[in-house]
């Protein structure tokens, strides 16, 4: 990893002028200076050592929440009525332990590069990350690190997550033991070894464990805004090769029930519909939503409490937590059988 000495000897200067531009005490370096070292700092990759940083400025007891998820539409992830839920727990469980909270959202390395050179955290959350490039970059980071319903893995970093797995198996065999039969998947983009390809897995093997051939032309990816789940709700109104639909999120699957509504059919006696996550708006939509549950406060919780010790250099014996999910009915669902 690149040092302050490599960068000072890219430049012509000394370590202790790029320190003191690092840490914002470039008063009697010269602009050019500056630039030269800035310059540097970016072709050569350089990230600042957190822990060195601490010792000098001591902590500065904020934490950040970086999502490396990024919708198409540019939605921030505080519009989902999920991720608002666990950041404020978050939120909560920092404040009682005398922490602030700083949110993020990043696409790159670089990105995450200049984040973390004009902000000293003592630590940060992810989520939505995968095994690629930027997970290998976090690997490198000498800062403790908590992953969020992600699937990957380093000896260094905490993970808190969820069955997402039976979660999808549950909500699909459920739907079959009601007699669906043709039952559509909806989701945000799938990626490999993600929450949502977990998800999808399960639902391929409800289908299989029933001998309900898997129809690709029943998967629908979409992102999760308000507009495009009604279209889509809409769309499946128009189908007759469907009774079902697994939604990934309640979000989306709201919005795909006021799509159908919308389109003059209703919910449930043309077209069941079934979610993920049991938000509040489960209970205020209508019909009521039949969903899979999973503990969105407690997720945000125990990710605090894996990083304090992190933060205070605990003995933490398993450095994975898997939360469990449940059924939870209510009127959205027909039976057919």
């Amino acid at each position: 990893m690149t040092t302050i000495k490599d960068i000072a000897k890219a430049v012509g200067v000394s370590c202790t002028t790029v320190s003191n531009v690092i840490h914002g005490r470039s008063g009697r370096v010269s602009a050019e200076t500056i630039d030269r070292i800035n310059e540097a700092i970016d072709q050569l990759g350089y990230v600042p050592n957190m822990s060195a940083r601490s010792l000098v400025s001591s902590s500065s007891k904020v934490i950040g929440v970086i999502s490396h998820l990024t919708p198409h539409n540019n939605e921030s992830i505080v519009e989902d009525p999920f991720h608002s839920a666990f950041i404020g727990s978050i939120e909560r469980t920092l404040s009682n332990n005398g922490y602030y909270l700083m949110l993020r959202t990043v696409q790159t390395t670089s990105e995450l590069l200049a984040f973390l050179r004009n902000w000293n955290v003592d630590g940060l959350f992810f989520t939505g990350v995968f095994e690629d490039e930027f997970f290998q970059f976090l690997t490198e980071l000498d800062i403790p690190i908590v992953l969020i319903d992600s699937y990957v893995s380093n000896s260094k970093m905490c993970k808190v997550g969820l069955e997402d797995y039976k979660g999808g198996y549950t909500a699909t065999r459920y739907l079959i033991e009601h007699g669906h039969r043709d039952i559509a998947f909806a989701s945000p983009p799938i990626r490999e070894r993600g929450v949502v390809s977990e998800r999808f897995q399960g639902y391929k093997q409800a289908l299989a464990e029933a001998s309900l051939p898997f129809r690709p032309e029943l998967v629908f990816e979409r992102e999760l805004d308000v507009e495009t789940t009604i279209a889509l709700g809409t769309q499946l109104a128009k189908r007759n090769d469907l009774t079902a639909v697994f939604a990934t999120a309640d979000i989306m699957a709201v919005g795909i029930m006021a799509g159908i509504q919308q389109s003059g059919k209703k919910v449930p006696e043309d077209i069941s519909v079934i979610g993920f996550d049991d938000i509040n708006l489960c209970q205020l939509s209508s019909p009521r939503l039949t969903t899979i549950h999973q503990d969105a406060p407690l997720k945000g919780k125990l990710a605090v409490e894996f990083l304090i010790d992190l933060l205070e250099n605990n003995p933490i014996e398993n450095r994975e937590i898997i939360l469990p999910i449940r059924l939870v009915e209510r009127d959205s669902v027909n039976s057919l059988a």
